[in-house]
């Protein structure tokens, strides 16, 4: 009798803490009275602690949803691993024999079992005869409010299904190999609702195309079927499509069904379908599927995932309506599975667990307000409201905020690139703020000296993939990006980006160059010749959009958040495409894939409509005629450059440290007099090359004198500070030849100018008092020592004379008042 009475006793706890359950199961039972067709939903899964987790999550998500219509879990098993299997009670289950190892081929692909699975089910199942609708999920989802196929749009020979971009098989050889109608071939996957007359027909050939397009290890590279591993994983991907293909089923592609926790929903958007099969983040806590493949979760009573932050500290972490209505959709997904646990955990009998804040959560009204069903069409629950001025691009009047931003690496050779970078946006006027975007692997940060050269966001390394091994170091650029997006509160309205490699000459912002929402700003790349061939074809469903571009980049920030991710991924793809790195194709001289970060970018835009202005007259190569040399705001010179027989290239200076040298400079550029050529444009264009040069050599003088280098070792009779100035004279002499030449200057360049001037004299200054000699400063030294010896002790002397003072006048009150009391008493 007591061994009985903690059993009821958990029973009952579990119907008095899970009230949820049988009401989700009540009020699904009312709709399905009133459905006008019968529906039932599938999942496959296998014989393994991994998938029983998900199991209890995804069912769980089903009763809160309120999703109608009977659930069945396709469980594929061997007879040896069902002997063992101890999860049997965790949904209604149909076993079906495993294809893991194909009976034939001997291949293994555990992913065949989903199309087996439903034919299984297809012939031997009763409930597959008494059934009009049919939908199909993966049991790594948790499903927030009930998926109703007519209610999705699906119609016979129309089923619906979620979007998956990166099966571009179905624009190549792939689908001409292995369908008779490739231009049926529709690119969607995920959630899967249908007729089950289509189902029947499309089954058997799904199985099929799946072996068929597993065994052709032909086609499995990256560059054809998408797959970042090149393994043939998607096979049962491209089954699905193709398979749909032959019996001719157009698809209804929902993009706004699902989505992947961690990803932005579009505004007004309320996905009611969460698929957490990648990563996903939220501050400083994580959740990957893949952690936990062994996990025995389900069966160790009270143990759940870590939970992740309240939503009162999301709120507190993210200003940003969207991407805080993100976080709160991660933390909703976890926070379900935890629930479902719970909940399971304590019908199987498990001892009460401890109280704790989580637990109250889980429990708490706030909880059940956040997770209640939704809706496809409803409203979203945290959307942003978008000033209408900014949608058109006029700012009227208002000049919104800026940041800029540049990449580099733990490196000399960018170091002194930084050097010239910052000094030259110190002059330019650009308004807000600058970062540079710093990538380091652990090793190279502890041995790092140029922490103090620029405002940093430190972002780990992917100069050689973690995965792939690939050494890519412009991957960085990329991924450092969407790195400062994720770890950084910004309140920009625009982002300018610019390479390392660049001196500014002049503001670059959004309202003088026209960039707006949608409509980002950037310079010609006519080099990216991929854009109108089959490379774009492979790597972009909207080829007609890819703009060759690249160099300056003003984004909206909007924009650019939504952007970020497709910009790293892009690159990776077209990094991976090697049989596509031809000069012919890609326009890079080496063939070697060096582009394929800009190619990344373009692609990326593509994928979002993006419509660049492009203005030609925002950067220069120097070295190169200038189109409009008065409007050129910023030097970049990835090339090298020469006037006359003097040259520079920043290729000899990758592994020479001139910033941590005391004094080491470039070479001097020529002066400006000795530039002889008559032709106008040649003049300008060696002009501005010798200004760039020289701008960086000030950079260095300047930083150096900063880092309080010893007084030069001068040999040839002159000091430092003779040298600046001969330097300053050669640079003014520049500007004011380049200005004559080109009948003006830059909008506000006079302002510059003394700017220029008065940032060189204070320098001289400086310089003059850092490179005195020892003596002189040991005197001065001393002389102030002595100043404040004098002033201390006057002070000292002073405060004594007073307190003196105040001691001696209290005595005297301290005598004359005791007499005057033996008086009155008297």
């Amino acid at each position: 009798m007591r061994a009985l009475i903690p059993t009821f006793f958990f029973f009952l706890l579990h119907l008095f803490l899970s009230p949820l359950t049988p009401k989700a199961q009540e009020a699904g039972d009312q709709r399905e009275d009133k459905l006008p067709w019968r529906m039932h939903t599938l999942f496959s899964v296998e014989c393994q602690d991994y998938f029983d987790w998900q199991t209890v999550g995804l069912m769980h998500s089903l009763r809160k949803a309120n999703h109608p219509g009977p659930v069945t879990r396709l469980l594929s098993c061997t007879e040896d691993e069902l002997s063992r299997y101890r999860g049997m009670n965790l949904a209604p289950t149909m076993v079906v024999p495993s294809m893991s190892r194909h009976p034939r081929t001997g291949d293994w692909y555990p992913a065949i079992n989903k199309p087996a699975g439903v034919v299984h089910w297809l012939e031997n199942s009763q409930d597959a005869e008494n059934v009009d609708w049919v939908v199909i999920l993966d049991a790594d989802m948790i499903v927030r409010g009930p998926l109703i196929p007519w209610e999705l749009g699906a119609e016979k020979g129309k089923p619906v299904a979620a979007y998956y971009g990166y099966l571009k098989g179905c624009d190549n050889i792939l689908a001409k190999l292995h369908t008779t109608h490739p231009e049926w071939c529709d690119k969607v996957g995920g959630i899967l609702a249908m007729h089950i007359n289509d189902l029947r027909a499309l089954a058997p050939l799904w199985l099929s195309k799946t072996e068929e397009v597993r065994e052709d290890r032909a086609h499995w590279s990256t560059n054809i079927t998408g797959d970042i591993y090149g393994m043939g994983w998607i096979s049962e991907m491209y089954g699905y499509s193709f398979g749909a293909a032959e019996v001719g089923l157009h698809h209804k592609i929902n993009d706004d069904i699902m989505i992947y926790p961690g990803y932005i929903p579009r505004p007004t958007v309320e996905p009611v379908l969460m698929h957490y099969g990648l990563p996903f983040k939220v501050g400083n806590w994580s959740f990957s599927k893949l952690e936990h493949h062994e996990d025995g979760i389900v069966y160790d009573c009270n143990r759940l995932f870590p939970p992740p932050p309240f939503p009162r500290e999301v709120e507190m972490l993210e200003p940003d309506p969207n991407i805080r209505r993100s976080l709160f959709i991660s933390i909703e997904c976890i926070n379900t599975l935890n629930e479902g646990l719970h909940i399971h955990h304590l019908s199987a009998g498990c001892p009460k667990p401890r109280w704790s804040k989580y637990l109250s959560f889980l429990k708490s009204n706030r909880f059940k307000e956040l997770t209640k069903p939704k809706y496809l069409n409803q409203p979203a629950s945290y959307t942003t409201v978008i000033n209408k001025s900014r949608i058109v691009g006029e700012f009227h009047g208002r000049k919104p905020k800026i940041h800029t931003l540049f990449s580099t690496e733990c490196s000399t050779y960018f170091d002194w690139q930084t050097v010239g970078f910052m000094h030259s946006f110190r002059l330019s006027g650009q308004p807000g703020g600058v970062t540079r975007l710093l990538s380091c692997t652990d090793e190279d940060l502890k041995m790092y000296k140029g922490h103090d050269l620029a405002p940093t966001h430190y972002v780990p390394s992917m100069t050689q993939h973690p995965l792939t091994g690939d050494l890519y170091p412009a991957i960085n650029k990329p991924a450092a990006v969407l790195h400062w997006l994720n770890h950084v509160k910004t309140d920009a309205e625009y982002v300018v980006i610019l390479d390392a490699d660049m001196i500014m000459r002049g503001p670059i912002t959004p309202w003088e160059y026209g960039a707006r929402p949608g409509h980002p700003v950037s310079t010609p790349y006519g080099y990216l010749i991929g854009c109108d061939n089959v490379l774009a074809e492979i790597h972009t469903r909207n080829p007609s959009f890819c703009e060759k571009v690249g160099g300056v980049i003003i984004m909206h920030i909007d924009d650019l958040k939504r952007f970020a991710m497709l910009w790293f991924h892009k690159s990776l793809e077209v990094r991976a495409d090697k049989e596509h790195y031809a000069t012919n194709i890609t326009g890079d001289i080496y063939a070697s894939g060096w582009i394929s970060e800009m190619y990344g970018y373009s692609f990326a835009a593509a994928e979002l409509k993006l419509r660049h202005v492009i203005r030609s007259d925002i950067m220069l190569y120097p070295g190169y005629v200038p189109e409009s040399a008065s409007n050129i705001r910023v030097f970049h010179y990835g090339l090298r450059f020469s006037v006359g027989n003097w040259s520079f290239d920043k290729a000899d200076w990758r592994d020479i440290d001139v910033v941590n040298t005391c004094w080491a400079k470039f070479p001097d550029a020529p002066d400006a007099s000795s530039i002889t050529t008559g032709d106008p444009d040649e003049r300008a264009r060696d002009l501005l090359s010798i200004e760039c040069a020289k701008t960086l050599n000030t950079a260095l003088y300047l930083h150096h004198q900063r880092r309080r280098c010893p007084t030069e070792d001068v040999t040839r009779g002159e000091s430092a500070g003779e040298k600046k100035l001969e330097d300053k004279v050669k640079v003014d002499t520049v500007l004011s030849d380049f200005n004559s030449s080109t009948g003006g200057g830059l909008p506000g360049e006079k302002k510059l100018e003394d700017e220029v001037q008065v940032d060189r004299v204070l320098s001289d200054i400086n310089f003059s008092l850092n490179t005195s000699s020892t003596f002189h400063r040991s005197e001065a030294e001393t002389r102030s020592n002595m100043r404040w010896m004098v002033a201390l002790w006057g002070i000292f002397v002073l405060v004594f004379f007073c307190a003196a003072s105040f001691v001696l006048s209290g005595r005297k009150r301290a005598v004359l008042k005791p007499r005057s009391s033996r008086n009155k008493k008297r």
